[in-house]
């Protein structure tokens, strides 16, 4: 049976694999999701939106691995999306690729000016870097430290863009973006947590002939229209995550549906989680920026045989080996793990229920 799901994926609970569209999720059974269930978690280098350690769940199904690992705070519904993505992942498969590599960009945590050049030299060939900026009990005074650091150890040559993840009002956008476009912005990633606000900001930008690009991240991947951005002329770019919006297809129907520019990021994902990303990015036909998928450098470990990060500015497209021993190693506590499954059952009904509501 193949009903539409609350984000217009076609969901089918009978476990078969469904091809009648871009937008296609299977849903198997709860107990043979669980049967295959693994829950780690896995140290961070560097403290990055607020955690220290990293946990996900890992299913395996007949295409391979799938990555649940929707941050602890989001409920049921939210974090169905991310189950889907991770059946889709272990079940379907992914569309051909169109490229074997796709550009990744840095990602510098809001850290200390003085730590930049450290964090950059983890990511080998990268001529793109991400900073975070806007970091809650931070300064603009440090915003500008960091970005300039950034701008210093890469050179006037490279891209720097700054994700701001919604946290400044309007005004405080207008002036940090004012002041930290010196150092030369490829675009402002979020800096409002609103579409309404997105809209006001390109609008005052424009008055005072700042020319800076405006990207959207969580008003596309937690909208219940992720289009509205782009209908409502609210961005210039999209930032697109897989397991956010339901997987590679559905993330990819919304990529093109959008018209506008499009930017694969992750989600602090394991190379399994990343690897999604990657086919997503293989799948577009056009790809103008580099994507932001080198997130794996951000983790002190990891759950395959091979890590998905860069080499010379690349990653590589195609599902990694998933090591039985880093399973063990980095196992998540009894405890924990049971909160997992319990969280998995909870998106699991999420995806029942709205295969049944269109019986």
């Amino acid at each position: 049976m193949k009903v539409p799901s609350s984000d217009d994926n076609a969901v089918s609970d009978d476990g078969a694999v469904s091809d009648d569209g871009p937008r296609t999720v299977t849903v198997p059974p709860l107990p043979e999701l669980l049967a295959t269930l693994r829950v780690v978690t896995i140290p961070l280098r560097t403290r990055f939106r607020g955690l220290q350690r990293r946990e996900a769940a890992l299913i395996q199904g007949p295409a391979g691995w799938g990555e649940f690992s929707p941050f602890l705070e989001y409920d049921a519904p939210e974090a169905s999306r991310w189950l889907a993505s991770a059946i889709e992942s272990a079940y379907a498969g992914w569309p051909a690729p169109l490229r074997g590599a796709v550009p990744v960009n840095a990602t510098v945590p809001a850290v200390a000016a003085d730590a930049v050049a450290g964090v950059l030299a983890r990511y080998d060939g990268c001529r793109t870097a991400k900073v975070k900026v806007a970091e809650r009990g931070q300064t603009l005074e440090e915003d500008v430290a960091r970005v300039g650091a950034v701008r210093e150890v890469m050179g006037p040559g490279a891209q720097v863009r700054v994700d701001a993840n919604g946290g400044w009002t309007v005004p405080e956008a207008v002036r940090a973006i004012g002041v930290l476009a010196e150092h030369g912005l490829e675009y402002v990633e979020q800096p409002c947590g609103t579409v309404e606000e997105l809209i006001e900001l390109r609008k005052a930008l424009r008055n005072m002939h700042i020319d800076v690009l405006i990207a959207a991240d969580e008003s596309v991947r937690k909208a219940d229209d992720p289009l509205r951005v782009a209908r409502l002329g609210a961005a210039d770019v999209v930032v697109v995550k897989v397991a956010p919006l339901g997987g590679v297809r559905a993330t990819l129907d919304i990529a093109q549906r959008c018209g506008l520019p499009v930017v694969v990021s992750s989600a602090l994902d394991t190379s399994v989680g990343i690897a999604a990303g990657a086919a997503l990015a293989a799948a577009l036909p056009e790809l103008r920026y580099a994507c932001g998928l080198g997130t794996v450098e951000l983790l002190a470990d990891d759950v395959v045989t091979a890590r998905v990060v860069p080499v010379g500015g690349e990653i590589a497209v195609g599902a990694p080996v998933v090591d039985a021993v880093a399973l063990t190693r980095l196992a998540a506590s009894p405890e924990r793990e049971r909160w997992w499954r319990e969280r998995v059952a909870a998106a699991h009904a999420v995806l029942a229920a709205r295969a049944a509501a269109t019986v």
